[in-house]
């Protein structure tokens, strides 16, 4: 990126600067949680490593933030996933399912590699237990097998089948550069987003809405290119999002005017 843009409204400088800016107690609990459960950054890392990421989610996507070992908050997001600008009920509650927190996973023995997941754990022991019942009760042996058999392959199974399917309806990017230039502009989006929560306004409505399809273009660009080759593109997608969170700002400020409350000085 060789262009320097105009610096953005402050009430989108602080957006997305850390992970969930607006609720620094959540980032704790998140924190605490990925200690306990999962492996984090730290001099111990490899390249091999798979540190435990912690999901912000948002109505436009997700943030992915890794936990540094030292306590400090990351200042760039290891991945951002953008939903699709159509998105129904049924593509938003797969972003959930996307984002939900990592299966713990149970080793198979100290000489076999591999894992099973703790839910197809349990899922196996109920399997067996309701297919002796029944047997117990003068089902035939041979219908009650494949239950037992198939209901633990399923639990192992289906979650990698869901995720595929949910993932066709969002992008995502990592990468240093990827990630630094989309978390600027999600940060421009969601004060967009913001703005239209609070207002009936069409303009604003209208102007989240083109920031999300922005925002989903720059998405599928840094999956094909790196941040260099499409710089032309990526940058006008910028100032076109600079432009609406400054629309925005001014119509804010003509909604504060016509109330008779006091606009707060964006100068």
């Amino acid at each position: 990126m060789t262009d320097t843009l105009r610096t953005p409204p402050p009430t989108a400088a602080g957006q997305h600067r850390r992970p969930f800016t607006l609720d620094p107690d959540r980032w704790e609990a998140e924190r605490t949680r990925a200690l306990r459960t999962g492996h984090v950054l730290d001099h111990t890392c490899t390249a091999e490593c798979e540190p435990v990421l912690v999901y912000e989610r948002t109505q436009w996507g997700w943030l992915a933030w890794t936990v540094p070992g030292d306590g400090t908050p990351p200042e760039q997001p290891h991945q951002i996933g953008v939903l699709t600008p159509t998105a129904s009920r049924m593509q938003r509650l797969a972003l959930r399912w996307l984002t939900r927190h990592p299966a713990q996973r149970l080793a198979l023995a100290p000489t076999i590699p591999g894992s099973l997941r703790l839910s197809a754990a349990a899922v196996a022991l109920i399997s067996l237990l309701a297919g002796l019942f029944a047997m117990g009760h003068g089902v035939p042996v041979e219908a009650a097998l494949p239950g037992m058999v198939l209901a633990p392959l399923l639990a192992e199974h289906l979650p990698r089948q869901l995720d595929a399917r949910a993932r066709e309806h969002v992008r995502s990017v990592e990468g240093d550069g990827a990630c630094r230039y989309l978390q600027r502009l999600a940060a421009l989006h969601t004060s967009l987003v913001q703005a239209a929560a609070g207002s009936d306004r069409y303009e604003l409505r209208r102007a989240a809405e083109i920031g999300q399809h922005l925002l989903w273009d720059a998405a599928g660009l840094l999956q094909t290119q790196d941040t260099r080759s499409a710089s032309a593109d990526l940058i006008a997608r910028e100032r076109l999002m600079v432009q609406l969170v400054d629309q925005a700002a001014r119509s804010l400020k003509r909604t504060h005017t016509e109330d008779g409350r006091p606009a707060d000085d964006d100068s």
